[in-house]
């Protein structure tokens, strides 16, 4: 003869269970859970069969089916009888719900190391595809900006007044600070070395070449890759979300016009002026360590950066200037525009944008420095 239990329910609930067992086994409990439960089944191997009746239940939620699935799974791994009955109708329906969709098995699998050829070709093809949208891309901005230039482009003019003012004027604090703690750290590692050979009043020099030629430019570029690179891709790549450029598209405005080209017209003219400012800013940073710890004045410090400075130094550095915000604002905007449409979606292309932008900067400070070597600039 099968030994067989039957489970009563008064009242179910997430805090307060009253349960009446009867049969081989019992559970005396407050507030059991399904753990409980399944250590009577396992202490009890004769049970061939288990009846839930509900009749009496007066409340439940969610714990309780929770419970009835933990029971039933444990039953069939024992080929153990479950037979449920009288349920309420709202109990029925979410239990026919969850019956209805299978568990995915291969969501708990942990996924398997890939074959190194498969890895590498799989990269290939992914570098590959990056490298054609990026082109192409590229190739989609110079139409636009011959468009311009023919006055042609469809675009706001307040917007590029805004975003010359979001990439111009509040930038300005944060190129502040960089650029006189450059300026400071340039002075004092030169100084220690300087010296060694009675020469401190060349620090000037070495402050003033190293802003205008090089740090100036490329500091400014790395601040507006992170501050606006990544501002362009996240208002996007929102727009993208929210289907505003989906909308431009339907309108007939193109993007490339109406977005893309405001924001690569307000870096390209407000770089320039921040190299420059982050020069001068440079130069007073220097100038702070050259009089305050190396006993030179501040007429023989201006006096020997006015020597060591001249015209080429100086548009080297903004020529670079307008190179890297061309890059930032290509890569803030290609990000954005290629972002997916949920919300991690748009924080990665931020970060992409970033990465891209300090990337493109780095690699193309190394090409000009090259070729300056090769020209004798």
């Amino acid at each position: 003869m099968q030994a067989q239990s039957k489970i009563e329910f008064s009242h179910f609930s997430a805090d307060t269970l009253h349960a009446a067992i009867s049969g081989t086994w019992e559970i005396d409990s407050k507030s059991p859970g399904p753990g409980e439960v399944l250590n009577q089944l396992a202490s009890d191997p004769g049970i061939k069969n288990i009846i839930l009746n509900g009749s009496g239940m007066q409340g439940w939620d969610t714990a309780f089916l929770i419970f009835i699935r933990a029971i039933s799974k444990e039953c069939q791994n024992r080929n153990i009888g479950f037979e449920v009955q009288e349920l309420p109708k709202g109990v029925e329906r979410l239990l026919h719900l969850a019956s209805a969709v299978s568990e995915q098995t291969e969501a708990h699998q942990q996924s398997k190391r890939k074959p190194f050829l498969y890895m590498v070709g799989d990269s290939a093809v992914v570098f590959g595809t990056s490298t054609v949208e990026m082109l192409s891309f590229i190739g989609g901005v110079a139409l636009t900006f011959l468009k311009f230039l023919r006055g042609k482009a469809s675009f706001r003019r307040i917007d590029l007044l805004l975003l010359i003012e979001e990439c111009g004027a509040q930038s300005l604090p944060i190129i502040t600070l960089i650029s006189i703690l450059v300026g400071l750290i340039l002075a004092f590692v030169g100084a220690v070395q300087l010296k060694l050979f009675g020469a401190q009043i060349y620090v000037a020099n070495l402050v003033a070449i190293a802003m205008a030629r090089e740090m100036g430019a490329l500091m400014t570029g790395i601040i507006m890759a992170g501050r606006t690179g990544a501002a362009f891709a996240a208002q996007l790549g929102t727009m993208q979300v929210n289907e505003e450029i989906d909308a431009l598209k339907t309108l007939g405005i193109s993007p490339m016009e109406f977005l893309v080209l405001p924001r690569l017209l307000a870096m390209v003219l407000m770089m320039p002026l921040l190299c420059l400012y982050a020069d001068f800013l440079g130069i007073l940073g220097g100038a702070i360590v050259g009089v305050g710890m190396l006993d030179i004045t501040i007429v023989q410090y201006f006096t020997q950066t006015q020597e060591a400075l001249d015209l080429t130094n100086i548009s080297l550095g903004i020529y670079k200037g307008i190179i890297y915000g061309i890059i930032v604002a290509m890569a803030g905007c290609m990000r954005g525009l290629q972002s997916g449409r949920s919300a991690s979606a748009v924080g990665e292309a931020a970060t992409s944008a970033v990465v891209t932008a300090i990337v493109g900067i780095i690699v193309t400070d190394g090409i000009v420095a090259v070729l300056c070597d090769v020209l004798g600039i």
